[in-house]
């Protein structure tokens, strides 16, 4: 049983992690703290950006010779694989640490087993310590991980009486400062952040993360069945990465004009929401791209809710009233209120003037 200071260690962890959120991506952003035989502190950090040491790593090498007899105190199982980074499993052996503790089992296949691993070399092995505090922020990577596909928020804006512009199509700015702020802070965070070509062609935004400093931009991913993206729209100015996705029957001298730019563009099937919503994010889960930031509009929000392919819903909700204008979603198939998509609140936060809402998605019980 994990004693007062290995927990106090795992929270460290946690937050250590935490401050870490979007840094490592595709990896997931992990927290390790490496207690002395004293069970002092002696060493800490997190995940490193794409190619970097894992957390185990950085906290082992930070203790040096004090980790030997020690514990690790980490908040996702060793791995014990070589990938871009050899087998944490490997270098917690060779440390010479006595104890390890962990908080969430890995799911990913090809790198689960540390902890097997560590017990047959003789360690005291310790698992789901402080476990539902961890899934928190490891929960997108997780399940992106076990269902291979990305994770989906969905991010959305809108006044009291649900909509996201005004009637003449003027949307800036319906929330305030504060939750502007959070949205950069949602994107930082995130491999892409996905649009509708109405929202280009209405909006022309940048998709960019401003205001924040960090080490790269996530993808830009623009649905556009038709190739119907200006040449000269700002998705395409090269300042970030971007991808634009349209149909294999889309006409060929636009997907050609937009291939001459920055821009990368894949040919997916059509289907009725433009197109296969399914193919994209196979595609863009096969390019490491695990979490993604569904930001409009409305009728690409509908298509991602009837397909089930929405996880976590963050909308920011502004004192104000319309009355008429651009609603949040389109139809997603609910004929009845028994029929509604219920989702389950996870948290309410005050960013004055606005409120955020995140909720979960509620998978209903197959069979």
């Amino acid at each position: 049983m994990a004693t007062a200071a290995e927990i106090d260690a795992m929270r460290r962890a946690l937050a250590v992690a935490e401050a870490a959120l979007g840094i490592p991506n595709p990896n997931p952003a992990v927290g390790a703290v490496v207690l002395g035989a004293d069970g002092q502190v002696v060493g800490e950090g997190a995940t490193a950006a794409i190619g970097g040491p894992h957390a185990e790593i950085v906290a082992l090498s930070a203790a040096g010779d004090r980790a030997r007899g020690g514990t690790l105190v980490v908040t996702l199982e060793p791995c014990d694989h070589q990938g871009r980074t050899g087998p944490c499993s490997e270098a917690i052996i060779a440390a010479g640490v006595a104890r390890v503790v962990y908080a969430v089992d890995d799911p990913n296949g090809d790198a689960a087993g540390g902890a097997s691993r560590l017990r047959a070399a003789g360690m005291e092995v310790e698992s789901g310590v402080l476990a539902e505090d961890a899934r928190h922020d490891l929960e997108p990577w997780l399940i992106a991980t076990a269902g291979r596909r990305p994770y989906v928020i969905w991010k959305y804006a809108t006044t009291l009486d649900g909509r996201t512009a005004a009637a003449d199509g003027t949307s800036r700015w319906i929330t305030g400062v504060g939750a502007r702020l959070d949205v950069q802070r949602q994107r930082a965070r995130c491999d892409a952040v996905v649009v509708g070509i109405g929202t280009v062609l209405a909006d022309d935004p940048a998709l960019t993360v401003r205001d924040l400093d960090i080490g790269r931009q996530p993808l830009r991913v623009v649905v556009d069945s038709d190739a119907r993206t200006p040449l000269t729209a700002r998705v395409l100015d090269g300042v970030a990465p971007t991808l634009v996705a349209v149909a294999a029957d889309a006409p060929a001298d636009r997907v050609e004009a937009l291939g001459n730019t920055a821009a990368d563009v894949v040919q997916l099937p059509r289907a009725s929401c433009g197109i296969d919503l399914g193919a994209l994010l196979a595609h863009l889960y096969g390019s490491e791209r695990y979490l993604l930031l569904l930001e409009g509009g409305a009728g690409l929000a509908a298509g991602f809710v009837r397909a089930g392919l929405v996880d976590r819903v963050v909308a920011y909700v502004a004192p104000a009233l319309l009355g008429a204008g651009t609603p949040v979603v389109g139809d997603i198939g609910v004929p009845t209120i028994d029929a509604a998509l219920r989702l389950v609140p996870k948290d309410l936060t005050y960013m004055p003037p606005d409120v955020r809402v995140v909720a979960a998605v509620e998978r209903r019980a197959e069979g």
